[in-house]
């Protein structure tokens, strides 16, 4: 599949963005991605409540295989085939995924708000006490002091020829 067939495919739906993905792309619409295109065939955005949609139609859930397993991702399933020839019920079915995948990027964002809230209101009290005040400076000790030796005022190297080497 090609970016003009997608786009004619999906012209009923609107207009719509496609970007290289992982091995194949991604479709979205204002700026968020419901529909994905890996190895010529196209799986769309669901959730919980519009899985059963795609299981009545004997959909599956997107799949890929690692070294040691088989990761499936529920939250995009494959389109059923029927769809190919019917812009209009293709356009529904877009616009149900477009929805789902904006449902899901709310839900994310408002996470990560409360999160972000939650730390800033979190209670004080369970802070981890400092032992030293956070301006007092840290003594860095030298290689002489770290092994013993007493700092020396100037350090100074001895001839190469005296440190067993010969002057080059």
């Amino acid at each position: 599949m090609d970016r003009e067939f997608l786009a004619d495919l999906f012209a009923p739906f609107g207009p719509v963005t496609i970007r290289r993905m992982f091995s194949g792309f991604g479709l979205s619409a204002d700026g968020v991605t419901f529909a994905l295109v890996i190895r010529d065939v196209i799986y769309l955005r669901t959730d919980a409540d519009g899985a059963a949609r795609f299981e009545a139609e004997g959909s599956r859930p997107f799949r890929y295989d690692t070294r040691t397993k088989t990761v499936t991702v529920g939250s995009y399933w494959l389109l059923p085939e029927r769809l190919l020839d019917d812009p209009d019920e293709l356009a529904q079915w877009a616009r149900t995924a477009h929805a789902a995948a904006e449902r899901a990027a709310l839900s994310k964002a408002s996470k990560t708000r409360r999160g972000t809230n939650k730390k800033a209101t979190s209670d004080s009290s369970k802070a981890p006490k400092l032992t030293k005040p956070a301006s007092a400076p840290r003594k860095v000790k030298t290689a002489a002091e770290a092994v013993g030796r007493p700092k020396t005022a100037k350090t100074t190297k001895a001839p190469a020829a005296k440190r067993g080497r010969a002057a080059r």
